[in-house]
């Protein structure tokens, strides 16, 4: 069984093992997406694999669409070149459900993959011709919050970024100064109408991406590079408009478990393969059956019924609302109190935390009574019903092969909006904030997280955090059995940049380094300081 055009031609023996498989012409829809391209979509990702290109599939087979998706990788080359051509842009979609079950899925709604490579002609080529095509109707990203990034950590304009800026739209290095090359190209042709959609799960994410256009649009209208019309172009939102949206759905890298199962079906040439550029890339992707996908409904050039498919449009008040109930309370503050709580614990699992008495009715207790009381209802999504998803579901699904280790990356990033928004929810609303107990215990396990000693006082290694190096100081020197003077974490909580407030300020910090001492106290103290609070 070889997942391409040919290997194929035997649907009988992909369906006697278990396969679903592309229900509609596949040929016929690539030629009409060739001709007539609707939706182009960069970063050649598992999320992308896993959501949109599965979407698009989906609509395919009740015939709501006719022609497919177009993807472009403008970061990793080899992604197209090792895993998508090789496979004739097919792929495998397998689908972990809680109760145990998969579901294994032949996605073919990949009609074209190209490379955003303005020194290769020929690719980049194809990809100005698509831009000319009146039929282009969005444009949608999955290329990490840094992508859209024209500055590196220190605030200096990025190297590439600089000399796109000098040298304009014809040959740049940078990915968002090609992508926005092929937007100048689309205006020159015609000012033609396109909705830019960032599905990049981070804050205002089209904001970030119109800022990250504007940035190259304005630079090169000042040098004369580019048309003055260019600028009026992209900010008239009846011709290019750039959505929010709020994306979640969990698509951990290819697990060793799910080839394992492929290949015993007969799946041939599955190994993964790690690029040059440490990506690692796999003919299948392993995924959540839950999913969300919520767009600021601002389309310029139409678009097709994808509302069939699952995604809610909605207006931009709404797609904020949403974004911060997930965020803010009904899944990542969760997340990221199993991150630290689990690597000090010694978890490698988060859904074997969920088997844990005392973690799960922390998460509980942080998502229902604390969190809640303060969420704002975006109305197309119910915050309960979110969270019960979120416990009964999603992360004690025992199949999906996420870490807490994982999670627990840049955690001094997330803190802020994971948890100080909260507090801040209860001073708005005149909420006590002594009702909250919970959250300032969040506070202290990742403090005690920095130690990279677990509870059996065994050394761990910490996740990649920018501020790894500066936060560690405050505990470089503590050790289980000590008692931390006020004056030593003093700083640190008064940080209102890593926990969203001042901690003094809030009246909070006390109980902080408090809940800190009685984690240290000595082996087996953070377990029975968990079963003391969260009783």
């Amino acid at each position: 069984m070889k997942l391409t055009e040919e290997g194929l031609k035997n649907r009988e023996v992909w369906e006697s093992k278990g396969y679903q498989l592309p229900q509609y012409d596949r040929q016929e829809m690539i030629a009409k997406t060739k001709e007539n391209p609707f939706w182009v979509h960069f970063g050649a990702g598992n999320i992308f694999r896993a959501f949109q290109a599965n979407l698009v599939q989906n609509l395919l087979n009740e015939g709501t669409l006719d022609r497919g998706i177009t993807v472009v990788e403008g970061f990793d080359y080899e992604i197209i070149e090792k895993a998508y051509r090789p496979c004739d842009n097919y792929s495998v979609l397998v689908t972990l459900k809680a109760d145990g079950t998969l579901e294994k899925t032949v996605v073919g709604s990949i009609a074209e993959s190209c490379i955003l490579d303005a020194e290769n002609e020929k690719e980049f080529g194809r990809l100005k011709e698509i831009f000319e095509k009146d039929s282009l109707q969005l444009v949608t990203f999955t290329i990490t919050e840094k992508g859209y990034s024209l500055v590196n950590a220190r605030g200096d304009v990025l190297e590439e970024v600089k000399a796109d800026f000098e040298n304009g739209p014809e040959k740049p290095r940078s990915y968002m100064g090609k992508v926005v090359a092929l937007l100048y190209h689309r205006y020159m042709h015609g000012e033609k109408k396109v909705a830019m959609v960032s599905t990049d799960n981070c804050s205002h994410n089209g904001d970030k991406l119109l800022a990250a256009v504007e940035g190259f649009a304005k630079a090169w209208v000042a040098k004369g590079l580019a048309d003055e019309g260019f600028l009026t172009y992209l900010t008239d939102e009846t011709k290019v408009s750039f959505p929010w949206s709020m994306i979640d759905k969990i698509t951990p890298r290819p697990d060793a478990s799910v080839e394992a199962i492929l290949t015993a079906d007969g799946l041939e040439d599955l190994e993964p393969v790690i690029t040059s550029k440490n990506t690692y890339v796999a003919p299948f992707v392993n995924a959540e059956e839950t999913e969300y996908l919520v767009i600021e409904d601002k389309f310029p050039n139409g678009r097709p019924a994808l509302e069939k498919g699952g995604i809610i449009f909605t207006d931009k008040e709404t797609v904020d609302k949403v974004e911060r109930m997930k965020v803010c309370t009904c899944l990542n503050p969760l997340h990221t109190a199993l991150a630290v709580y689990g690597c000090v614990l010694g978890y490698q699992k988060i859904s074997e935390e969920m088997k844990d008495r005392e973690l799960v009715r922390l998460v509980e207790k942080i998502g229902y009574e604390e969190g809640l009381p303060v969420v704002v209802h975006p109305g197309v999504l119910d915050p309960k019903e979110f969270i019960d998803t979120v416990l009964q579901v999603r992360v004690p699904n025992p199949f999906m092969p996420d870490t807490p280790q994982r999670i627990a990356t840049d955690t001094s990033q997330k803190l802020a909006i994971r948890f100080g928004e909260t507090i801040k929810n209860y001073q708005k609303t005149g909420k006590k904030l002594s009702d909250l107990k919970l959250i300032p215990l969040v506070f202290a396990g990742w403090i005690r997280y920095l130690m990279a000693v677990n509870d059996a006082g065994e050394a761990y290694e910490l996740s990649p955090d920018p501020l790894l190096e500066k936060v560690c100081t405050y505990v470089k020197e503590v050790r289980l059995g000590d008692t931390v003077p006020e004056d030593k974490l003093h700083d640190l909580l008064a940080d209102d940049r890593i926990f969203g407030v001042n901690l003094y300020e809030v009246g909070m910090a006390q109980t902080v380094l408090g809940y800190f001492n009685e984690l240290i106290a000595g082996k087996g103290a953070v377990r029975s300081t968990l079963q003391k609070y969260v009783k």
